[in-house]
């Protein structure tokens, strides 16, 4: 009530919109916070044997949240008494912090009809910093418990992900507009995003580029799955061998479930080619298992290949990137030869080239980030390499992208652009309605073809001195101002602009205009207005009463 209030000064509404926004990054950060502490301390009362009272338990919830926006822990309490550090991160913890963080900036930028709203710049802020005070109080809280969080982390990632998410949620409060840039970029870049076409080339790059990063993780799943069901018996009686209570086995069942993402890219790295290592001594890929593993007993490390050389099953993973990639260019394509669209409007090849291997460029580098996070050590010595190297992951995904995406783009854009079949690939297709107004506008004329003659004038004295003459092949002019004709012609230079030309409808100079009236208005106008008018026969017949001479 009293932010509606219009007593209020606008320098004191835009303070209180602004603190409305850091209480809503408050919120976003304790609620995530309080969701997974409690089912921490769900855990820690339903255990028989607990290690700690309720202050540990809360201490490991705050770090384990702090694990899911991407920082380290450190385990100080080790057999070796060397400190252990946790690095990797269960991903689908991940999806929580990030989708309320999102949030909160989303509706804290949202324009809402009656109540004022910060700027673009202030909601970011205000929300950023919201949740990272409550991330800094978690950090200190945790720091007494069994799991610690190294303080360098804190700065990266885990504030760059909290504004990374604010961030994407401003933009979706906007309206997800793709520019215009701020003034501080380039200014080559600022005008090639101002321009339509390649706002347009940009988007279609990008969503073909997380199209294959989709693939190749769904890709990674099935592979996972269908490891774990070969060796089932083993991935079950390492799940029993964990826990003899239910409620130790329900914790290893969530702890799996958090890490089905992590399993997935794994399986997907695996498919590239690189692989993942299982320690330091240890790595697999499609060729064989080559070292001696140091695998924990965990369910789904149960899908890990067999030591020896690989086999024919083990070859089929590599259907895994050519998969994505053929997903990558048909994405594409889609875009480069709509099939709703004649051929005119399609994309040169040079372009489909240009945007597919900016695509695989794309997938290359969302690759790489994501195998960064699925991997991190477990421990100081065999363990501190677990997982895939991302720096190998990411380069074999744009090698494989832009090596069967490329060719398959040109294919398949060849393939729509067929003849047989498709009436709408002619060169010569237009839409209806502006085929038909150009015909008016053009006289239906075509090469080599004279126009429709005049009709023959009636005998006169002149008939002699005009019999040789043969009247000139002019285009009528006539309808070349109608509205029709005009909206042909402006249609036709739109769609071959390339998305150039300004959306405004085509108009007429005002001189035209005025001669067009004019002429309409004289032609309307009798032919011969000093002409006699044509005499009744009644006016013919008091004509010859009255003697009148005829």
């Amino acid at each position: 009530m009293t932010e509606r209030s219009p007593m209020l000064p606008p320098e004191r509404t835009r303070t209180l919109a602004l603190a409305s926004a850091f209480l809503r990054g408050v919120a976003a950060a304790g609620l995530g916070l309080g969701s997974l502490a409690v089912l921490v301390t769900v855990g820690w009362i339903s255990s028989p044997f607990p290690d700690s009272g309720p202050g540990g338990a809360l201490r490991a919830a705050a770090a384990v949240w702090l694990l899911a926006h991407g920082a380290e822990l450190v385990r100080p309490d080790t057999l070796s008494g060397v400190p252990a550090p946790v690095g990797v991160v269960p991903l689908l913890l991940v999806a929580g912090p990030v989708w309320l963080a999102h949030r909160a900036a989303r509706d804290a930028a949202e324009p809402e009809e009656g109540r004022a709203r910060p700027s673009q710049a202030g909601a970011f802020c205000a929300v950023t910093a919201g949740y990272l005070l409550v991330v800094a109080g978690a950090a200190a809280y945790a720091r007494g418990g069994s799991l610690r969080v190294v303080p360098d982390t804190l700065a990266f990632p885990v504030a760059l992900v909290v504004a990374g998410a604010a961030a994407a949620g401003v933009w979706t409060a906007a309206g997800r507009p793709f520019g215009p840039l701020p003034s501080w970029f380039p200014l080559v870049l600022q005008e090639a995003v101002a321009r339509t076409l390649f706002r347009d080339r940009a988007e279609a790059a990008c969503r073909a580029a997380a199209v294959g990063v989709a693939v190749l993780m769904g890709g990674g799943a099935l592979l996972v799955a269908v490891a774990l069901g070969r060796d089932a018996a083993a991935a079950q009686e390492s799940f029993l061998a964990l826990s003899g209570d239910w409620s130790g086995r329900l914790a290893v069942l969530l702890l799996a479930v958090s890490l089905v993402p992590n399993a997935a890219l794994w399986g997907a790295a695996y498919g590239l080619g690189p692989g993942f290592a299982l320690g330091t001594g240890a790595t697999a890929t499609p060729l064989g298992l080559a070292g001696t593993p140091a695998v924990p007993r965990f369910p789904l490390l149960a899908a890990v290949p067999e030591q020896g050389p690989a086999t024919v099953l083990n070859w089929a993973a590599l259907a895994v990137p050519a998969v994505a990639a053929l997903a990558v260019a048909w994405c594409v394509v889609r875009r480069a030869a709509p099939a709703e669209a004649p051929r005119a409007q399609a994309w040169a090849p040079r372009e489909t080239v240009l945007v597919t291997g900016l695509a695989a460029l794309g997938c290359g580098a969302g690759t790489a980030l994501l195998m960064a996070v699925a991997g991190g050590p477990l421990g100081s010595g065999a363990l501190a390499a677990f997982g895939p190297v991302w720096w190998l992951a990411g380069p074999a995904a744009l090698v494989w992208t832009a090596a069967v995406g490329v060719p398959a783009a040109l294919l398949l854009r060849l393939w729509r652009l067929r003849e047989p079949g498709w009436a709408w690939r002619r060169d010569a297709a237009v839409p209806e309605e502006s085929g038909e107004a150009e015909k008016e506008a053009a006289g239906d004329k075509k090469p080599g073809k004279k126009a429709a003659e005049p009709e023959p004038a009636p005998e006169d004295e002149d008939t002699d001195d005009d019999a040789g003459f043969e009247p000139y092949d002019f285009l009528p002019t006539d309808p070349w101002h109608e509205k029709e004709a005009r909206e042909a012609r402006w249609a036709s230079l739109k769609r071959g602009s390339g998305g150039l030309m300004a959306d405004f409808p085509a108009r007429v100079p005002a001189a035209l205009r005025s001669e067009e009236t004019s002429a309409k208005e004289t032609s309307a106008k009798p032919a011969d207005t000093d002409a006699k008018p044509e005499t009744t026969p009644a006016e013919a017949d008091a004509d010859g009463r009255s003697g009148a001479s005829p």
